[in-house]
């Protein structure tokens, strides 16, 4: 398969526009805009039933006590872990593309509901705002990034569609990504993927635009 977007290059820069945050010089950070980005993909192999959709991030900080303190950084070779920003399940094969806030736009205190047609996990902002009387919420669908603003590594979010061969995957009625992703074992066709670049951090920021 091959999967492209309109939004970014595959190896380029996340736009703000469609980050959960974006840098403030005031206060740090801000909220953002949180669209999901374009998406369209084509050479889907024959015999697939749907399709799945993740955006991932690897290099989610495992250790939080460092992240966003004042005084303290996220050092480079801190354990890393996947931090899952979006899953949506089901597409139909003849699906060829999504649309740029299609699933997406805005941030919704305490979550997005479920999509109707369409699955959609759980992202691990729900674990993430857990604590916060604000925030806490089930986040559905697509919240996009929001790396440490102290963190001395940009982090990568990984785009990658599965082809499947079956039209459903067996799945609770409320999962996470981290189940979605297990469940399509035995049933992968393709996949493909795409990489962007996103930082909180002035200092990796300014690098990420040169």
């Amino acid at each position: 398969m091959k999967l492209w977007s309109e939004t970014f290059r595959d190896g380029g820069l996340m736009p703000a526009d469609y980050a959960f945050a974006e840098i403030d010089p005031a206060s740090r950070v801000r909220l953002a805009g949180n669209r999901n980005p374009h998406l369209a993909w084509d050479e889907v192999p024959n015999g697939t039933e749907s399709l799945v959709l993740f955006c991932i991030d690897p290099d989610a900080p495992q250790d939080a006590s460092r992240v966003n303190v004042e005084g303290l950084v996220v050092p480079l070779a801190a354990p890393r872990g996947d931090f899952y920003h979006w899953s949506l399940l089901d597409l139909p094969p003849a699906l060829r593309s999504i649309a740029a806030g299609e699933f997406s736009s805005g941030i919704t205190p305490r979550g997005k509901a479920a999509a109707n047609g369409l699955r959609q996990g759980l992202n691990d902002y729900t674990g993430w705002f857990a604590g916060d009387a604000a925030m806490a919420g089930d986040y559905y669908g697509y919240d996009g990034p929001c790396p440490p603003w102290n963190d001395e590594r940009i982090h990568n979010y990984i785009f990658r569609l599965y082809a499947l061969d079956v039209p459903r995957l067996t799945l609770p009625e409320r999962f996470t990504g981290q189940q979605a992703h297990a469940a399509m074992y035995g049933h992968i066709l393709d996949e493909a993927q795409l990489v962007v670049a996103y930082s909180l951090n002035p200092e990796l920021a300014l690098t990420l635009k040169k």
